[in-house]
């Protein structure tokens, strides 16, 4: 597992990154977010524990950034416990809010509870990925069988039957195939016959 650790107070950066990696775990540094945002890109962290008040961009600007860009989870680390810095933090979406100082020992269990949920995060957003794929060929399939049921006067059984015997005998996946008799169709009715009738 790989963690991210930010902080431009490079003692503290030093101390944690050490007693992560005898904890177990692999530890990018970085010093400022531009660092931060070069190492994610680079490193593919399973996490990122970011400061909230860094000269130059802060942990409030790079978190969302992180998780635009390279999709890192991240929790923040910061010596305010305020209760207005901690609504930002959970409105950006860390998950986790660590309070400075902070020994390892007790980073742990707040890193490892992230993790699951990052991992479960990951898992969510991939299931909807598939399920949109999904919604997408169907829709594409359910619009080519209704072009075969119009243009071949057949019922929905027959025109997906004559639908899945062309990709079969094309060895393509039905999908494609609906796809490329729907852009076929497209090109068709992109080619019209020009308006104001015959020249006399």
């Amino acid at each position: 597992t790989t963690l991210l650790l930010v902080d431009d107070d490079r003692l503290i950066l030093t101390t944690l990154a050490d007693g992560l990696r005898a904890a177990g775990f692999e530890v990018l540094e970085a010093s400022s977010g531009e660092a931060a945002l070069k190492l994610a890109k680079e490193g593919d962290p399973d996490l990122a524990i970011c400061d909230v008040r860094m000269p130059g961009m802060s942990g409030l600007e790079l978190v969302p950034r992180l998780r635009d860009q390279a999709g890192v989870p991240f929790i923040f680390l910061s010596a305010y416990g305020d209760e207005d810095v901690v609504r930002l933090a959970s409105e950006y979406g860390a998950l986790g809010y660590l309070v400075k100082p902070v020994d390892v020992p007790d980073m742990l269990p707040m890193i490892r509870t992230a993790l699951v949920r990052a991992a479960e995060i990951r898992r969510l957003r991939h299931s909807e990925e598939q399920l949109n794929t999904a919604l997408a060929n169907s829709r594409e399939a359910s619009m080519a069988i209704g072009v075969l049921m119009e243009r071949h006067r057949l019922n929905r059984g027959a025109a997906f039957e004559l639908l899945r015997s062309h990709a079969r005998s094309n060895r393509k996946k039905l999908t494609d195939i609906a796809s490329e008799l729907l852009d076929a169709v497209e090109k068709t009715n992109d080619i019209k016959p020009p308006t104001g009738g015959r020249d006399s």
